[in-house]
């Protein structure tokens, strides 16, 4: 009976697993957000220094920094502290420029 159950429980997994998308980049489901990264260089987004942080300028600053992601980050919001080697950082200030640019 045991060894049933056991086959039963495959069976229902390998069944669910059929029903599951692949999840590749040409997916509608799962829309590509533009051209992936990789280690973020902080040094060539510096350009961005001083400009508003609207999407645009942080889509630029990641390009810019080989990043696979950017998030932008405002005074006194909380944060994760781990440090991410595939992640921009943009520290905007209270007008919404951008003051820092960092990875992590």
């Amino acid at each position: 009976m045991r060894i049933f159950s056991l086959f039963m429980a495959a069976s229902g997994l390998g069944l669910l697993a059929g029903c599951a998308a692949p999840l590749d980049q040409g997916n509608a489901a799962f829309p590509s957000p533009g051209p992936r990264g990789g280690v973020c260089h902080a040094g060539p987004a510096q350009a961005v220094i001083g400009k508003q942080g609207t999407a645009s300028v942080v889509e630029q600053a990641r390009v810019l920094s080989g990043a696979a992601m950017a998030r932008v980050l405002r005074q006194g919001q909380a944060v994760t502290l781990e440090f991410n080697a595939e992640r921009l950082n943009l520290t905007v200030d209270a007008q919404g420029r951008i003051t820092a640019v960092r990875c992590g």
